[in-house]
Protein backbone atom coordinates (compact mmCIF):
# COMPACT_ATOMS: atom_id res chain seq x y z
CA UNK A 1 0.00 0.00 0.00
CA UNK A 2 1.36 3.41 -0.91
CA UNK A 3 2.14 5.73 1.97
CA UNK A 4 0.88 9.31 1.54
CA UNK A 5 3.50 12.01 1.25
CA UNK A 6 4.06 14.17 4.29
CA UNK A 7 2.18 17.41 4.22
CA UNK A 8 4.10 20.65 4.15
CA UNK A 9 5.39 21.65 7.57
CA UNK A 10 2.99 24.02 9.21
CA UNK A 11 -0.21 22.18 8.34
CA UNK A 12 -1.34 22.80 11.89
CA UNK A 13 -2.53 26.06 13.35
CA UNK A 14 -0.12 28.31 15.21
CA UNK A 15 -1.28 31.60 13.78
CA UNK A 16 -4.76 31.52 15.36
CA UNK A 17 -3.82 32.65 18.83
CA UNK A 18 -7.22 31.84 20.29
CA UNK A 19 -6.81 28.14 19.70
CA UNK A 20 -4.30 25.39 20.44
CA UNK A 21 -4.39 22.55 17.92
CA UNK A 22 -7.75 20.77 17.88
CA UNK A 23 -8.61 21.17 21.55
CA UNK A 24 -11.67 23.33 21.00
CA UNK A 25 -13.88 20.29 20.31
CA UNK A 26 -16.40 19.61 23.08
CA UNK A 27 -17.84 16.12 23.39
CA UNK A 28 -19.23 16.12 26.93
CA UNK A 29 -20.86 18.64 29.20
CA UNK A 30 -18.75 17.10 31.96
CA UNK A 31 -15.50 18.34 30.45
CA UNK A 32 -13.61 20.95 32.41
CA UNK A 33 -13.93 24.50 31.19
CA UNK A 34 -11.28 26.81 32.62
CA UNK A 35 -11.12 30.56 32.75
CA UNK A 36 -8.35 32.86 33.84
CA UNK A 37 -8.11 34.64 37.16
CA UNK A 38 -7.41 38.04 35.60
CA UNK A 39 -4.06 38.43 37.36
CA UNK A 40 -1.53 39.79 34.83
CA UNK A 41 1.17 37.27 33.90
CA UNK A 42 4.52 38.60 32.67
CA UNK A 43 7.14 36.79 30.60
CA UNK A 44 10.21 38.85 29.66
CA UNK A 45 8.32 42.16 29.65
CA UNK A 46 5.40 40.73 27.66
CA UNK A 47 2.25 41.12 29.75
CA UNK A 48 -0.52 38.53 29.31
CA UNK A 49 -4.02 39.02 30.71
CA UNK A 50 -3.36 36.07 33.05
CA UNK A 51 -1.62 32.69 32.99
CA UNK A 52 -4.60 31.08 31.27
CA UNK A 53 -4.26 33.54 28.38
CA UNK A 54 -0.53 32.80 28.21
CA UNK A 55 -1.27 29.09 27.89
CA UNK A 56 -4.15 29.45 25.43
CA UNK A 57 -2.09 31.71 23.17
CA UNK A 58 0.83 29.26 22.80
CA UNK A 59 3.11 31.10 25.19
CA UNK A 60 4.25 27.88 26.83
CA UNK A 61 5.16 26.30 23.50
CA UNK A 62 4.96 27.70 19.97
CA UNK A 63 5.74 24.41 18.23
CA UNK A 64 3.52 24.00 15.18
CA UNK A 65 1.02 21.16 15.47
CA UNK A 66 1.10 19.11 12.26
CA UNK A 67 -2.04 18.98 10.18
CA UNK A 68 -4.16 15.84 9.97
CA UNK A 69 -2.71 14.70 6.63
CA UNK A 70 0.80 15.05 7.98
CA UNK A 71 -0.06 13.13 11.14
CA UNK A 72 -1.64 10.30 9.17
CA UNK A 73 1.40 10.07 6.91
CA UNK A 74 3.77 9.96 9.89
CA UNK A 75 1.77 7.18 11.53
CA UNK A 76 1.60 5.17 8.29
CA UNK A 77 5.35 5.42 7.83
CA UNK A 78 5.93 4.54 11.45
CA UNK A 79 3.84 1.38 11.08
CA UNK A 80 5.89 0.47 8.02
CA UNK A 81 9.10 1.11 9.93
CA UNK A 82 7.96 -1.16 12.75
CA UNK A 83 7.02 -3.82 10.23
CA UNK A 84 10.52 -3.83 8.76
CA UNK A 85 11.97 -4.19 12.26
CA UNK A 86 9.62 -7.04 13.13
CA UNK A 87 7.03 -5.22 15.18
CA UNK A 88 6.62 -2.23 17.46
CA UNK A 89 7.45 -3.82 20.82
CA UNK A 90 11.21 -3.36 20.60
CA UNK A 91 13.11 -0.52 22.23
CA UNK A 92 16.79 0.17 22.73
CA UNK A 93 18.28 -0.09 26.19
CA UNK A 94 18.13 2.82 28.64
CA UNK A 95 21.04 5.18 28.15
CA UNK A 96 22.19 3.56 24.91
CA UNK A 97 21.66 6.60 22.65
CA UNK A 98 23.99 9.57 23.11
CA UNK A 99 22.83 12.91 21.71
CA UNK A 100 25.48 15.53 20.98
CA UNK A 101 24.24 19.01 21.95
CA UNK A 102 25.40 22.35 20.59
CA UNK A 103 24.15 25.23 22.71
CA UNK A 104 23.93 28.60 20.95
CA UNK A 105 23.65 31.58 23.32
CA UNK A 106 22.17 34.53 21.44
CA UNK A 107 22.31 37.75 23.45
CA UNK A 108 22.00 41.52 23.18
CA UNK A 109 25.15 42.19 25.19
CA UNK A 110 27.14 40.91 28.13
CA UNK A 111 25.55 39.75 31.37
CA UNK A 112 22.65 37.45 32.24
CA UNK A 113 20.09 40.27 31.98
CA UNK A 114 21.02 40.56 28.31
CA UNK A 115 20.63 36.85 27.66
CA UNK A 116 24.32 36.01 27.97
CA UNK A 117 23.76 33.09 30.32
CA UNK A 118 26.82 31.61 32.05
CA UNK A 119 28.34 28.21 31.42
CA UNK A 120 27.02 27.03 34.80
CA UNK A 121 23.41 27.46 33.65
CA UNK A 122 24.11 25.69 30.36
CA UNK A 123 25.62 22.78 32.29
CA UNK A 124 22.60 22.75 34.58
CA UNK A 125 20.26 22.62 31.57
CA UNK A 126 22.08 19.58 30.20
CA UNK A 127 21.81 17.94 33.63
CA UNK A 128 18.05 18.61 33.71
CA UNK A 129 17.71 16.89 30.33
CA UNK A 130 19.66 13.87 31.53
CA UNK A 131 17.69 13.64 34.77
CA UNK A 132 14.37 13.83 32.90
CA UNK A 133 15.25 11.34 30.17
CA UNK A 134 16.96 8.87 32.52
CA UNK A 135 14.00 8.69 34.91
CA UNK A 136 15.85 10.26 37.83
CA UNK A 137 12.85 12.53 38.39
CA UNK A 138 10.51 9.53 38.55
CA UNK A 139 9.49 8.74 34.99
CA UNK A 140 10.62 6.13 32.48
CA UNK A 141 14.32 5.59 31.88
CA UNK A 142 14.55 6.31 28.15
CA UNK A 143 17.40 5.42 25.76
CA UNK A 144 18.53 9.07 25.52
CA UNK A 145 21.45 10.79 27.19
CA UNK A 146 22.78 14.26 26.33
CA UNK A 147 26.38 15.43 26.08
CA UNK A 148 27.39 19.05 25.56
CA UNK A 149 29.53 19.15 22.40
CA UNK A 150 30.05 22.90 22.19
CA UNK A 151 28.81 26.41 22.98
CA UNK A 152 28.62 29.46 20.74
CA UNK A 153 27.93 33.03 21.86
CA UNK A 154 26.54 35.64 19.47
CA UNK A 155 25.50 39.23 20.09
CA UNK A 156 22.75 40.11 17.61
CA UNK A 157 19.66 42.09 18.61
CA UNK A 158 17.54 40.88 15.68
CA UNK A 159 18.30 37.23 16.40
CA UNK A 160 17.89 37.80 20.13
CA UNK A 161 14.21 38.65 19.70
CA UNK A 162 13.50 36.22 16.85
CA UNK A 163 10.04 34.72 16.67
CA UNK A 164 8.96 31.31 15.38
CA UNK A 165 9.09 31.16 11.59
CA UNK A 166 10.69 34.60 11.29
CA UNK A 167 13.43 35.71 8.91
CA UNK A 168 15.61 36.36 11.97
CA UNK A 169 15.21 32.75 13.10
CA UNK A 170 16.15 31.47 9.65
CA UNK A 171 19.22 33.70 9.55
CA UNK A 172 20.37 32.72 13.03
CA UNK A 173 20.00 29.01 12.42
CA UNK A 174 21.63 29.22 9.00
CA UNK A 175 24.67 30.90 10.53
CA UNK A 176 24.97 28.92 13.75
CA UNK A 177 23.69 25.39 13.24
CA UNK A 178 26.24 22.57 13.65
CA UNK A 179 26.10 18.89 12.71
CA UNK A 180 23.49 16.70 11.04
CA UNK A 181 20.14 15.12 11.88
CA UNK A 182 21.60 13.45 14.98
CA UNK A 183 22.88 16.72 16.46
CA UNK A 184 20.65 18.65 18.85
CA UNK A 185 21.07 22.40 18.38
CA UNK A 186 19.58 24.50 21.18
CA UNK A 187 19.24 28.26 20.71
CA UNK A 188 18.66 30.46 23.77
CA UNK A 189 17.34 33.98 23.23
CA UNK A 190 14.41 36.23 24.21
CA UNK A 191 11.76 35.43 21.59
CA UNK A 192 9.44 38.17 20.49
CA UNK A 193 5.85 37.58 21.54
CA UNK A 194 6.59 36.22 25.00
CA UNK A 195 7.15 32.59 23.99
CA UNK A 196 9.04 30.11 26.16
CA UNK A 197 10.16 27.97 23.23
CA UNK A 198 9.47 25.83 20.18
CA UNK A 199 11.00 22.93 18.28
CA UNK A 200 11.05 20.98 15.04
CA UNK A 201 9.87 17.38 14.60
CA UNK A 202 12.20 14.61 13.33
CA UNK A 203 10.40 14.12 10.02
CA UNK A 204 10.88 17.80 9.11
CA UNK A 205 14.66 17.47 8.97
CA UNK A 206 14.90 16.13 5.41
CA UNK A 207 12.88 19.02 4.01
CA UNK A 208 14.64 21.82 5.89
CA UNK A 209 17.84 20.73 7.68
CA UNK A 210 18.89 24.24 8.68
CA UNK A 211 15.65 24.85 10.55
CA UNK A 212 16.15 21.78 12.74
CA UNK A 213 16.53 22.34 16.47
CA UNK A 214 15.08 23.77 19.67
CA UNK A 215 14.64 27.43 20.68
CA UNK A 216 14.19 28.35 24.35
CA UNK A 217 13.81 31.51 26.38
CA UNK A 218 17.18 32.17 28.00
CA UNK A 219 15.63 32.75 31.43
CA UNK A 220 13.84 29.35 31.38
CA UNK A 221 17.09 27.51 32.13
CA UNK A 222 17.76 26.36 35.72
CA UNK A 223 18.29 29.39 37.91
CA UNK A 224 16.70 31.76 35.40
CA UNK A 225 14.11 34.39 36.18
CA UNK A 226 11.11 33.07 34.20
CA UNK A 227 9.32 31.57 37.23
CA UNK A 228 7.39 29.28 37.35
CA UNK A 229 9.17 28.12 34.19
CA UNK A 230 12.77 28.44 35.33
CA UNK A 231 13.82 24.89 36.23
CA UNK A 232 14.85 23.86 32.71
CA UNK A 233 11.78 21.92 31.66
CA UNK A 234 10.99 24.15 28.71
CA UNK A 235 14.12 22.52 27.30
CA UNK A 236 12.88 19.07 28.35
CA UNK A 237 9.51 19.69 26.70
CA UNK A 238 10.91 21.03 23.43
CA UNK A 239 13.47 18.22 23.13
CA UNK A 240 10.51 15.85 23.47
CA UNK A 241 9.10 17.39 20.29
CA UNK A 242 12.52 17.18 18.62
CA UNK A 243 12.48 13.43 19.34
CA UNK A 244 8.94 13.02 18.01
CA UNK A 245 6.41 13.58 20.80
CA UNK A 246 3.20 15.58 20.53
CA UNK A 247 1.46 17.40 23.38
CA UNK A 248 -0.49 15.17 25.73
CA UNK A 249 -3.64 17.22 25.08
CA UNK A 250 -3.45 16.92 21.29
CA UNK A 251 -6.87 16.06 19.88
CA UNK A 252 -8.61 16.81 23.15
CA UNK A 253 -11.05 14.12 24.29
CA UNK A 254 -11.51 12.70 20.79
CA UNK A 255 -9.53 10.62 18.33
CA UNK A 256 -6.00 9.30 18.71
CA UNK A 257 -4.66 12.14 20.85
CA UNK A 258 -0.87 12.05 21.03
CA UNK A 259 -0.69 8.49 19.62
CA UNK A 260 0.64 7.20 22.95
CA UNK A 261 -1.56 4.70 24.74
CA UNK A 262 -0.38 5.34 28.31
CA UNK A 263 -0.99 9.11 28.41
CA UNK A 264 -4.66 9.69 29.32
CA UNK A 265 -6.55 12.06 27.06
CA UNK A 266 -7.17 15.61 28.21
CA UNK A 267 -9.34 18.28 26.69
CA UNK A 268 -6.94 21.19 26.99
CA UNK A 269 -3.47 22.04 28.27
CA UNK A 270 -3.09 22.16 32.02
CA UNK A 271 -1.27 24.99 33.77
CA UNK A 272 -0.15 25.57 37.31
CA UNK A 273 -0.26 22.18 39.05
CA UNK A 274 -3.95 21.18 39.18
CA UNK A 275 -3.91 17.91 41.14
CA UNK A 276 -6.78 15.57 40.27
CA UNK A 277 -7.70 17.39 37.06
CA UNK A 278 -9.99 15.27 34.87
CA UNK A 279 -10.98 17.23 31.78
CA UNK A 280 -12.22 14.17 29.83
CA UNK A 281 -14.49 12.53 32.37
CA UNK A 282 -15.89 10.15 29.79
CA UNK A 283 -12.38 8.73 29.21
CA UNK A 284 -10.23 6.68 31.61
CA UNK A 285 -7.54 8.26 33.73
CA UNK A 286 -6.85 11.63 35.26
CA UNK A 287 -5.12 14.25 33.11
CA UNK A 288 -1.35 13.64 32.83
CA UNK A 289 -0.45 16.96 34.46
CA UNK A 290 2.90 15.56 35.63
CA UNK A 291 3.96 14.75 32.07
CA UNK A 292 6.74 16.76 30.44
CA UNK A 293 4.59 17.18 27.32
CA UNK A 294 1.76 19.01 29.08
CA UNK A 295 1.91 22.76 29.89
CA UNK A 296 2.11 22.72 33.69
CA UNK A 297 4.64 24.65 35.75
CA UNK A 298 8.16 23.21 35.77
CA UNK A 299 7.99 21.93 39.36
CA UNK A 300 4.86 19.93 38.46
CA UNK A 301 6.49 18.09 35.51
CA UNK A 302 8.47 14.96 36.31
CA UNK A 303 7.83 12.11 33.90
CA UNK A 304 7.82 10.55 30.47
CA UNK A 305 5.82 7.33 30.09
CA UNK A 306 6.96 4.02 28.65
CA UNK A 307 4.86 4.64 25.57
CA UNK A 308 6.44 8.03 25.02
CA UNK A 309 9.90 6.51 25.37
CA UNK A 310 9.10 3.90 22.73
CA UNK A 311 7.72 6.52 20.37
CA UNK A 312 10.76 8.78 20.74
CA UNK A 313 13.06 5.82 20.19
CA UNK A 314 11.26 4.73 17.02
CA UNK A 315 10.93 8.17 15.43
CA UNK A 316 14.43 9.36 16.28
CA UNK A 317 15.93 6.19 14.79
CA UNK A 318 13.67 6.34 11.74
CA UNK A 319 14.15 10.00 10.85
CA UNK A 320 17.35 11.04 12.61
CA UNK A 321 19.42 7.88 12.55
CA UNK A 322 20.08 8.32 16.27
Amino acid sequence: MAVPALAQKGGGDRGDLGRVGDIDLIDSIDEVEEVGDGVPFVVEDVVWRDQHAFIANHGRCATIEPGNDEKRAVEARLRGFHGVRGGGDWERNPGSVTVQVWFHVINRGSGISNGDIPQSQINAQIQVLNDAYSGVTGGTNTPFRFVLAGVTRTTNLSWYTMGPGSAAEAAAKSALRVGNATTLNIYSCSPGGGYLGWATFPWWYAGDPLDDGVVILYSSVPGGTAAPYNQGDTGTHEVGHWLGLYHTFQGGCNGSGDFVSDTPQEKSPAFGCPSGRDSCRNKPGLDPIENFMDYTDDFCMWRFTGGQSTRMDSLSLQYRGL
